[in-house]
């Protein structure tokens, strides 16, 4: 941490805000000093022993933790902030979180200057960056087609990446899981992260296989590494898992990878949540991606082909028991019928007295349904954990309070890896857990004076009680805010303070700097 002079100190005497006495870490994984921290503006001043400064508010935070506003590189929010009753972000602020990175899994607007004017108008609780997504570039020019893009498709989705590029987007991410991403070889997501890289930007991935449904968890991880290596950027696997039972403990494999490329020279990190269980929607946990080709309408003529139908049943049938069952998976948010959420897919087949799979069809007739699965196991997590290339990141979302069972990550994500994993199962160090929600995943994404706590960064600012710190939020129960944030600052101003929220919309729209390398 850079300590201001004594000299320098006794210069800079007056300050806006002054928090005495606290326990300082700085994002840089180094363990707490004790010392003084000082804001002027929307940065931070001092850091140190400021013993004969003033400020127009001093706090006497003895006994509270001051690190680096925690930044989220994958959540879903950013598709709420247009909303001007969720444009607060209080869910992410009361976790600590100042920063968060939008548009993941290759998904989001394609047009970022018309997103980020959206979710600017009613203000902001939380900083944005956006990224561009490939399966929405690919949707854009080709639709649901699952082929391989011609010449000429490429050079339209180079331009819609570029542009993007141009607008501020940090890089690009991807869903290779989901459809069309899916459909998309590895050669097309190298030659769109060329564009990317340069501007100097990051690629995000959505491994197209975190299990054994088509190429293996690990040789999607390749895929990955092997993006970084054609691009010459740095390349992330994103929610980094073992999914199902077929692949627990292969994680030592795919650490195993990402460490040999690392020593190569190649930037290859991932970013991980701190729970045992997933979510996404159950047509991406069941179908084969070829029965969503061309879109919800092609989906549907083929349920009413007798021979479709059963393939698509029997690929369905696989692909269940690799999310372990029916009573593994749990229905977090089905418009059509509130009443089955929180409830799971094997005990509404009981209700019904049918199959579960015949169940799960019905209901994608209906509508889309949001599911949480629960198909890791506690070592693969451990380990990812334990990486110094893993940064956390909730995959979470921000819903009207109340409404749907969301999953818990949206939640506790920050505040459980440190009471869960740091204090009670002592799985990682404290600050080994704050740098991984801080200096690092700024360092990566190259976030500009965010994420360490240091005189001339950004004053976005998480001091916490400790022995506060909670994720109350459960599966069934998961409207429930983080506990233990006494203040939190966003460019200098209080979003939080003594554990009140202000109102206050501090955050701001962050772009990379558009200028390609030289």
């Amino acid at each position: 941490m850079l300590l201001l002079p004594a000299a320098a100190l006794a210069q800079a005497q007056q300050y806006d805000v002054l928090f005495r006495n606290a326990r300082v870490l700085d994002g840089m994984g180094n363990p707490w000093i004790r010392a003084d921290v000082a804001i002027q503006g929307d940065r931070i001043a001092a850091v140190g022993r400021l013993d004969g400064a003033t400020a127009r508010r001093v706090i006497d935070a003895t006994g509270l933790y001051i690190a680096p506003g925690f930044i989220d590189p994958h959540t879903h929010a950013v598709a709420a902030l247009d909303d001007s009753e969720l444009s607060a972000a209080k869910p992410l602020l009361a976790e600590g979180v100042t920063t968060i990175m939008g548009n993941p899994d290759g998904g989001g607007p394609v047009d970022l200057a018309q997103q980020g004017a959206a979710i600017l108008k009613d203000g902001l609780g939380v900083n944005v960056g956006l990224m561009i997504g490939h399966g929405s570039v690919r949707e854009a020019v080709m639709g649901m087609a699952d082929r391989p893009a011609t010449p000429r498709e490429l050079d339209q989705m180079r331009a819609l990446v570029r542009k993007a590029m141009q607008q501020g987007a940090y890089g690009m991410s991807s869903g290779l899981f989901y459809a069309p991403g899916s459909y998309a070889p590895n050669s097309e997501v190298n030659e769109l992260a060329k564009v990317v890289g340069e501007y100097d930007g990051i690629y995000q991935s959505h491994p197209r296989d975190e299990s054994d449904y088509t190429v293996g968890v690990v040789a999607s991880a390749d895929e990955v590494i092997d993006v970084a290596r054609q691009a010459h950027i740095p390349a992330m696997i994103t929610h980094i898992k073992v999914l199902g039972p077929h692949v627990w403990g292969y994680s030592a494999a795919i650490i195993e990878h990402v460490n040999r490329a690392r020593a190569q020279g190649l930037q290859v990190f991932a970013d991980q949540y701190p729970y045992l269980a997933s979510a996404t929607s159950l047509g991406a946990a069941l179908l084969p991606r070829w029965a969503q080709a061309d879109g919800r309408d092609a989906f549907l003529r083929r349920l009413q082909d007798p021979d479709t139908l059963a393939k698509i049943h029997a690929a369905m049938v696989d692909n269940l028991e690799r999310r372990g069952g029916a009573d593994r998976i749990q229905f977090r948010r089905f418009r059509p019928d509130p009443s089955i959420e929180g409830h799971t897919l094997a005990w509404l087949a009981k209700q019904r007295s049918a199959d579960p799979l015949d169940v799960a069809l019905d209901l994608l007739k209906q509508g889309s349904v949001s599911i949480v699965s629960f198909n890791m196991d506690a070592q693969d997590v451990r380990r990812f954990m334990r990486q110094e290339w893993t940064m956390t990141s909730s995959d979470g979302e921000l819903v009207p309070f109340g409404v749907g069972v969301p999953h818990p990550r949206s939640y506790g994500t920050f505040p459980r890896k440190i009471r869960k994993y740091a204090l009670e199962d002592g799985v990682i160090s404290l600050p080994f857990a704050i740098r991984s929600m801080t200096s690092l995943t700024a360092s990566v994404y190259r976030i500009k004076d965010r994420g360490e706590l240091r005189p001339g960064a950004y004053a976005d600012l998480a001091v916490f009680d400790l022995n506060a710190v909670n994720d109350p939020a459960t599966y069934t129960k998961p409207h429930q805010l983080a506990e233990g944030m006494v203040y939190v600052m966003v460019n200098g101003r209080f979003a939080i303070d003594g554990g009140t929220f202000t109102g206050e919309r501090p955050g701001r729209l962050l772009k990379r700097d558009v200028a390609t390398k030289q």
